[in-house]
């Protein structure tokens, strides 16, 4: 029985499908081990978004190549999709397997361990820029035990000036209806109570579809010619949503990075009218200047953002809306950044991710003129994580004082006291005293007394 050991970097996507390939391996009867123990196989699902994301990669690579140097290092996903010169270059590298074939990975490692001696270097790395083909891959249980991420898209086709991605996952391909209700009946079936609907581009789902045969709720073929459909502000990803919310036994549904554009009036009425989705929505903006966003070659506005958030608070109850936010894009002057913070304090986000801009060889923000000092950047985004924490401090203390809803999750011990640990449906994480008969997985409702972190809720329960 060899062993395997498996390291992830970067998104929910790729999280999926490395869970999705250690499964895989543990099926063909691979015992897996910790990254950091001695093994027969590395595999390490690599990150390609910016440069930093690049050289840990590599480091990883090379970790494992330095732990073991009998081993077999594969290298598997974004980093070998964009870097094929410098992959084939690097010695550190045995087996190199690019994006649309990982659920490969298995029968590719296996024929190289029989066809190859040590010298060899083995890739499998197609072209994804022209495929149409969705990689469908299925997951059976995750390593949290209460909610799964279930991959519903792949591929982008928005070509935002930083970003390297549709070169790396390809243009948009969407997974069929009857494959992605298998796959939550089934983690239903095993206990899981909450999904989560990822992708590369999720607003985009279903773009590739033939629409009649969507309207018969038939799986359409993804379109063969050269031209690809790109995102124009209407979704089927609200239909999936629609489609998935009468399966028995599941309890939760949130959706993942949306695009403002997609948040009209009507997918807001259709979207509250779904009692098992959580109101818990993630706008990706990246900047509240508009100037800022032309160059970033976003394809909305902050007005377009804006509406999209009054909509969603107008149809809901107290939603959690977070989003993504860059400082120090080329040519963001301190005119633009001012204007940026004070979109982010009118619109009032749940969470802010605040991320200094990296470059990215091979975009075009790259080189662009006006690249803004690290210090400069450092400055911008301590402002932003300041005003982030004073916003989601009060959204969570929005709640003292009133009942909610919480599915646990794991107990976890602060200053010596056991709490059973958990999420409400907007994903404010809530603690409750731990008691005996507690067990993960169970949705409680609790009363909720005060803050006990500067992130948890303290509350007592009130029943289950």
């Amino acid at each position: 029985m060899k062993k395997v050991a498996l390291h992830n970097l970067g998104c929910k996507v790729n999280s999926y499908e490395i869970e999705v390939m250690q499964q895989t391996l543990v099926e063909k009867g691979y015992k897996i081990v910790p990254f950091d123990e001695m093994a027969d196989i590395y595999i390490v699902n690599t990150c390609t978004v910016t440069n930093i994301a690049d050289r840990k990669s590599r480091q990883m690579l090379h970790r494992a190549k330095q732990k073991n140097p009998e081993a077999i290092v594969v290298a598997v996903g974004c980093y070998v999709q964009t870097g094929q010169e410098a992959v084939l270059a690097d010695e550190g590298i045995d087996l190199a397997i690019g994006n649309n074939r990982k659920k490969q990975l298995v029968e590719l490692l296996e024929a190289y361990m029989e066809e190859h001696d040590k010298t060899v270097h083995g890739t499998s790395v197609i072209d994804v820029n022209r495929t149409y083909e969705y990689e469908e891959m299925t997951l059976k249980q995750t390593a949290d035990h209460t909610r799964a991420y279930i991959k519903v898209q792949d591929g982008c086709n928005q070509f935002c000036s930083y970003c390297v991605i549709p070169y790396a996952r390809g243009r948009v391909r969407s997974r069929h209806l009857e494959d992605i209700r298998r796959e939550i009946e089934g983690l239903v079936q095993a206990g899981y109570r909450e999904i989560v609907l990822t992708g590369i581009h999720i607003s985009s789902y279903g773009i590739d579809f033939d629409d009649s045969k969507w309207q018969q709720g038939i799986s359409s073929e993804v379109y063969k010619g050269e031209e690809r459909l790109d995102y124009s502000g209407e979704s089927k990803l609200i239909d999936l949503v629609e489609r998935i919310h009468d399966i028995s036994g599941l309890q939760r549904i949130r959706i993942g990075s949306l695009e403002p554009r997609i948040v009209t009036k009507e997918n807001v009425h259709r979207l509250a009218a779904l009692p098992k989705l959580c109101p818990h929505f993630h706008l990706s903006l990246q900047s509240g200047c508009d100037e800022t966003l032309k160059r970033m070659n976003r394809h909305y506005t902050t007005g377009e953002d804006l509406e999209g958030v009054r909509l969603l608070r107008e149809a809901f109850v107290h939603p959690a809306i977070t989003t993504d936010v860059i400082v120090g894009f080329p040519g963001e002057t301190e005119e633009e950044f001012a204007e940026s913070k004070a979109f982010l304090e009118k619109v009032d986000f749940y969470e802010m991710h605040v991320f200094k801009y990296s470059k990215r060889a091979g975009t075009r923000a790259a080189v662009m003129p006006g690249q803004v000092p690290d210090m400069i950047k450092t400055s911008r985004s301590n402002e932003l994580l300041s005003l982030e924490q004073d916003q989601s401090r009060s959204f969570r203390e929005y709640y003292i004082g009133k009942e909610v809803m919480v599915l646990t999750e794991e107990v976890k011990k602060l200053e010596g006291v056991s709490y059973m640990v958990g999420h409400t449906p907007d994903y404010v994480k809530v603690a409750v005293p731990c008691t005996e008969e507690m067990q993960p997985n169970e949705i409680l409702k609790v009363l909720v007394q005060e803050l006990l972190t500067g992130e948890i809720l303290l509350g007592h329960t009130v029943s289950h």
